[in-house]
């Protein structure tokens, strides 16, 4: 399941989770941006109950772009701890985005 995240709940389900918490930093106008959604999407599912998988839209919730110094997209984030701990900028393909979720798994 991918959850949606803006900035009334930011804090409370990715910066005090348990769990890693990946974040894809979109827009609806990007390209890019929609050739991934498919991808996080399969990549929820697989990692459903070991990471936390949510989008932010960029142009609804500015001051979360600027406070993680997103400036392309799309820009996807995985938070440990409440910080930022690995980022991807730009569409890879997914199994390069699988080995960056093995990775931030654990």
């Amino acid at each position: 399941m991918v959850h949606k995240f803006d900035e009334s709940n930011f804090e409370a389900e990715v910066l005090q989770s348990d769990l890693p918490v990946f974040v894809d930093f979109y827009a609806d106008w990007c390209g890019p941006c929609k050739m991934m959604s498919p991808v996080i999407d399969q990549l929820a599912e697989d990692y459903d109950g070991r990471i936390k998988v949510g989008k932010v839209n960029v142009d609804e919730n500015g001051d979360l772009a600027v406070k993680y110094g997103i400036m392309s997209i799309p820009n996807m984030v995985f938070f440990k701890g409440g910080e930022p701990v690995d980022r991807v900028v730009g569409a890879i393909p997914k199994p390069q985005m699988k080995e960056r979720f093995e990775k931030n798994a654990n």
